[in-house]
């Protein structure tokens, strides 16, 4: 992996069961199931799914005593099935009694997620929220206090509107209506304290659906406290319009240091599989230079020099191959996540970049000599020709990959960054 220079804020570090959120941890990436947590069996299945992706956290909804009475259930099927991933209980409007009638859940999640605006209204919000935050203090577990534009605390926001008018010069709603989510989640916090809880306890989080918005909230946070902070979109919608507006916002805020844990809220397409926002989320550390994931391919887009298609048939494949590989390579091969590839397409930028990539090949453009020359740490090391190039290039990759990368070899490569220049 690349050198990052993105400093992040200093947080308190949080313990989610076996993962550490917040101080000087990696941003961790986390996901939700959309089973029916009742349904045990297709709960288990999908949260391993997702584990086996990487997500590091996954929350599951527990939004009546059918889900209560699965989460036991759940986390003993996931232990026989040695994937030890924490969970997290998404509480709405009854959390306070499921939390106290259902011991057994309370203790097999591993932290809970509180969303203020949602605990009841009046004298009874207070009540609710701390009678759950009791239940944490008491099994020592962590909460993350979500808030969210769409579910924000009526009376909180109407107290803000109201000071709001009075004012000679009204600021815009979007302003007040920040502003609030930013007190909901500060006020809520300060009061957790108060009941009891540690600030390495508590992760925060004010989720919008714009990514503007997004970030102006998260720098208000971020400015106000410094407790660790959940980052994403409340719906950040379908598609290529989700993936777009999770990969702005998350970057924006990343960028600027803040942030130590992420999801990527897509909706899936229908009979599309969960697992696709977790590989969002990666993608998003790993090009920031925050995380590695899986060796990286860079590969050009095309254009008139590359008439022929090869090259990104190979590309895909080479992709493919590595992504499939990282599952045993990750325990043979430490390391060899930081990998990156270059497939080219031409002789314009091919050989550059390819010098630039641990290994790459730079294959022949349209009218260029049909031999494809392939370098390794910045040097070329042999040329391809034939029909069978992709299976001798991936068959090279792979021969790298294990000579660099088995124990005691990781430090093999030439340290001249600049080799290529």
């Amino acid at each position: 992996m690349q050198q990052t220079f993105i400093s992040r804020r200093p947080t308190p570090q949080v313990r989610v069961g076996n993962v550490l959120v917040g101080g000087d941890a990696p941003v961790v990436v986390q996901s939700m199931t959309n089973t029916d947590t009742a349904d045990v069996d297709a709960t288990v299945r999908q949260v391993i799914a997702l584990a086996e992706t990487g997500s590091e956290i996954v929350r599951i909804t527990v939004n009546n005593e059918a889900a209560a009475r699965a989460v036991p259930k759940i986390r003993q099927k996931l232990d026989s099935a040695r994937c030890p991933v924490p969970l997290v209980g998404d509480f709405h409007y009854n959390g306070h009694t499921l939390l106290q009638e259902f011991s057994d859940c309370a203790d097999a999640l591993d932290k809970y997620r509180i969303n203020p605006g949602n605990v009841g209204q009046g004298h009874k919000r207070d009540a609710r929220f701390c009678q759950m935050v009791e239940q944490a203090c008491l099994r020592d577990k962590p909460v993350r206090i979500g808030v969210n534009w769409g579910s924000l605390d009526p009376q909180l926001l109407a107290g803000k509107l109201d000071e709001n008018a009075s004012l000679s010069a009204p600021r815009p709603l979007a302003v007040v209506t920040r502003e609030a989510l930013v007190d909901s989640a500060i006020n809520s916090a300060a009061l957790a304290q108060r009941e009891g809880l540690r600030p390495d306890q508590i992760i925060l989080s004010a989720k919008v659906s714009a990514v503007p918005e997004l970030v102006a909230v998260y720098r208000q946070l971020a400015e106000r406290s410094d407790l660790a902070l959940h980052l994403g979109l409340t719906e950040a919608g379908i598609a290529d319009k989700g993936v777009v507006s999770s990969t702005a916002g998350l970057a924006l805020l990343l960028h600027m240091g803040i942030g130590d844990t992420i999801r990527v809220s897509l909706t899936p397409q229908p009979g599309e599989s969960r697992t696709r926002e977790v590989r969002i989320a990666q993608e998003v550390l790993q090009s920031l230079g925050l995380r590695s994931f899986n060796p990286q391919v860079t590969a050009c887009p095309g254009c008139g020099r590359t008439t022929s298609d090869f090259f990104q048939h190979l590309a895909g494949e080479v992709q493919e191959h590595l992504r499939h590989r990282m599952a045993k390579w990750k325990t043979e091969y430490p390391g060899a996540e930081t990998l990156s590839v270059a497939v080219m397409g031409c002789v314009v930028n091919g050989p550059g970049e390819s010098r630039h990539a641990d290994i790459g090949i730079s294959l022949p453009g349209t009218g260029e000599k049909p031999v494809a020359p392939v370098f390794q740490d910045g040097e070329k090391l042999c040329t391809l020709r034939g029909d069978d190039i992709a299976a001798q290039f991936i068959a090279l990759v792979e021969d790298y990959v294990k000579k660099r990368f088995t124990t005691g070899n990781q430090d093999s490569r030439p340290k001249d960054l600049s080799r290529a220049n």
